[in-house]
């Protein structure tokens, strides 16, 4: 069985990938932590700061991979003229 960090992706697929995460993916994220937090008793607004600031930084972590290159051009296209 394949370990899913030696998994290739082609440029096009990651770029469609991101896409996906982007516009789907960070809006349902963005809801579950708002819910969470305004679950909880109002913290203090530094507090509150905080939480939504690395809520913000700690989304993208685990999509480093798929995010890095995707505004190259494509390596295997071919230049036109």
């Amino acid at each position: 069985m394949q370990d899913g960090a030696d998994v290739m992706l082609t440029l096009k697929t990651r770029r469609r990938l991101s896409l996906l995460l982007l516009c789907v993916g960070l809006p349902v994220y963005i809801g579950v932590t708002v819910t969470i937090v305004s679950s909880l008793q109002r913290p203090h607004i530094v507090i509150e700061f905080a939480i939504y600031a690395a809520a913000g930084i700690l989304w993208a972590v685990p999509f480093k991979k798929l995010f890095r290159g995707i505004g190259a051009a494509d390596p295997t296209r071919k230049e036109k003229g």
